[in-house]
């Protein structure tokens, strides 16, 4: 039986610091990692996704927008930074036929809105990410690291930290 991946828990008070916890997770980025996001509408993933392209050194917050339409968007920086919307997709099969495994690579890093609808198309090896909304600016996280890329960015934004964690064992 495999241990449960680690996992870590932040809540956020406002949507400045929803993006200020996306930027840390961007300077925490390991090439080749994808991450998965999954929360209702309005739970914060674009603002999330905003702060990841920030920290990632490339993008202006501004200039991140949900691909809800594209389904893909490119943001430069230290890595090559894939924002996929996957809201409108039917399933995994749909994923696959875009080219999602050609985004996949050491130099970049992608992270997917809605990835419980394609999670079958998902490596293995990926940080997934809950966002739960308990008010009306207030956000929980939780990040699971499953895999060793996405273990580096786990270890990286906890070390990263400025305030306090929750460490959480449960699966």
């Amino acid at each position: 039986m495999s241990a449960a991946p680690p996992v870590l828990v932040r809540e956020t008070g406002s949507a400045e610091e929803t993006l200020r916890l996306g930027e840390s997770l961007g300077r925490s980025l390991v090439g080749g990692v994808v991450v998965g996001l999954v929360g209702p509408l309005g739970a914060g993933k674009t603002q999330f996704v905003k702060g990841v392209a920030v920290g990632n050194g490339g993008a202006d917050a501004r200039q991140v927008t949900s691909p809800t339409y594209t389904l893909i968007h490119e943001y430069s920086g230290r890595l090559a930074l894939y924002h996929v919307d996957a809201y409108r997709l039917k399933g995994p099969t749909e994923l696959v036929a875009l080219g999602f495994d050609e985004l996949i690579a050491p130099d970049s890093a992608v992270i997917v809105e809605w990835a419980d609808r394609v999670e079958l198309a998902l490596p293995e090896d990926r940080l997934w990410v809950e966002l739960s909304p308990l008010g009306e600016t207030r956000r929980r996280l939780v990040f699971r690291a499953i895999g060793g890329a996405a273990r580096k960015c786990l270890d990286a934004l906890a070390a990263g930290a400025t305030e306090t964690l929750k460490d959480d064992d449960a699966g």
